[in-house]
């Protein structure tokens, strides 16, 4: 099987399998904005990534189809949401076609030859790549970058940038192509790196802790001798992972032992002023619009790679106070009738309790609603069940949806909705499991009031939640 990558000089045409995927996307658009002819295949064709790709003139074929490679691309990317038996993948199997991974390819094709900056961690990955790209981008530096969600600067989640100048990209653990099961950053080439926290996640590809920790340990080592880690080691998992980094170790979080040390100043619903201390030394002090102990982590952290990168503490604190955040990252998406309504991608229990927490320091002294879906590969299994009780304990109102493709999973191993709400009433909350999105509606259109913050927190469509719920309130 040519499982191989071409020299770049000899690629003219690449094919992208589940190219609507938001990597697979952003990838697309770096390969046809390096010159190359791309084409694509995805049974899940639909806005806002088909309008985007027809934007770039990037032709994608509906549904996976041996006819799909009948233009004999010069090489082949196989997105990791593809499966073996795939018809697709079978005829690309049984082909003289060379094929690669995306991160394989993006890893020799675009990282080899540039800085590459990798982020990783279990939390808050895409937005401190959106942070350090957004603040070397202010800063003149033109960087490169290809991130998991939308940055609101840019309208976009990737940039060619400088040839021969930093690449940003977010360091996922997710594994790499159904032939290839191993984490997506081994191929990233690390030359600075951040490591924000290390939590057990991908209950689906991953079977407990030291398996994630492991695939940790293995980016550590990846880092060369004149390289960079920064680690947050607030979190005890990152202080032992960073025991097989052989670069330079950087430290940050809130301890005043850390050399990067945050505190918040002033906290509102605009933001929050924050001060970054080096080595025991004031760095910055800026106004940035964003707010929560786990962002100012993350803008601790971006602060002390951008400083190694060579920023200056004005031009870092410029970048911060301009940077707008990152689509579905604590976005408002409505205004109704002095309702707030919110949209965040938590689902992990610490990433719920986190924003939760930073939407209370937003919005002080406002009822707040979290409402939830349990939809990622994770969230929709039992092995969080006991600790997503206390990630709802700052909501006032807690409202739970059925569990996402509910029959894929056997009962046994499957999140249980009721059982949450149960215990976090048994804790003196006050939350419900309803069936579905219009039952949430009801609930919420019922006892809703002037004032309050409605967070929704999923990974997908939701059902629509988005544009329902601040359409029924509108209503009213």
């Amino acid at each position: 099987m040519p499982r191989h990558i071409p020299p770049l000089d000899r690629i003219r045409t690449v094919h992208l399998m589940a190219i609507c995927g938001t990597g697979m996307g952003a990838f697309a658009g770096l390969l046809r904005e390096a010159g190359l002819t791309v084409t694509g295949s995805d049974d899940q064709v639909y806005p806002p990534m088909s309008d985007q790709l027809a934007a770039m003139g990037i032709q994608v074929m509906r549904g996976y189809k041996a006819e799909n490679l009948s233009h004999r691309p010069d090489l082949t990317i196989v997105g990791n949401a593809i499966r073996r038996t795939n018809p697709e993948a079978e005829a690309l199997l049984a082909s003289d076609l060379a094929y690669t991974s995306f991160p394989e390819a993006l890893g020799q094709l675009v990282l080899a030859k540039r800085h590459s900056v990798v982020v990783a961690g279990t939390h808050g990955k895409t937005t401190v790549s959106s942070m350090i790209a957004w603040a070397l981008h202010r800063a003149g530096r033109e960087p490169g970058f290809l991130i998991g969600g939308v940055l609101r600067n840019f309208g976009a989640n990737q940039a060619l940038g400088r040839e021969g100048g930093p690449f940003v990209v977010e360091g996922d653990e997710y594994d790499t192509a159904f032939f290839e099961k191993t984490p997506k950053f081994i191929h990233y080439r690390p030359r600075t790196a951040i490591l924000t926290s290390v939590e057990f996640d991908h209950a689906d590809i991953y079977a407990d802790f030291e398996a994630v920790d492991a695939a940790f340990r293995r980016l550590a080592g990846l880092i060369p001798d004149d390289g960079l880690m920064v680690a947050c080691t607030d979190h005890p998992s990152v202080r032992e992972v960073i025991e097989d980094c052989e670069g330079w170790v950087q430290t940050y979080g809130e301890s005043k032992d850390r050399e990067w040390r945050g505190e918040i100043a002033r906290p509102d619903a605009e933001g929050m002023t924050i001060r970054i201390h080096r080595r025991g030394e004031a760095f910055l002090e800026t106004r940035v619009r964003l707010v929560g102990r786990h962002n100012l982590l993350n803008f601790t952290g971006a602060a002390a790679v951008l400083a190694e990168l060579g920023l200056t503490p004005q031009e870092i604190s410029e970048g911060f106070a301009s940077f707008e955040g990152v689509r579905r990252r604590q976005e408002v998406i409505a205004e109704v009738l002095g309702v707030t309504i919110i949209d965040d991608f938590a689902h992990h229990p610490t990433a719920v309790k986190e924003t939760i927490a930073a939407t209370r320091l937003r919005y002080p002294g406002r009822r707040l609603w979290a409402v939830f879906e349990p939809r990622t590969a994770t969230s929709r299994r039992r092995v969080f069940q006991e600790e997503y009780a206390g990630a709802f304990e700052g909501a006032d109102r807690v409202l739970v949806a059925a569990v996402h493709q509910a029959a894929d999973l056997p009962e046994e191993d499957r999140f249980d909705p009721p059982a949450l709400v149960e215990a976090i009433n048994a804790r003196g909350g006050n939350a419900r499991s309803l069936p579905d999105v219009d039952a949430i509606i009801k609930a919420v259109e019922a006892d809703v009031r002037a004032e309050d913050v409605v967070l929704i927190m999923s990974n997908g469509g939701f059902g629509g939640i988005y544009k329902k719920l601040p359409a029924a309130l509108a209503e009213e």
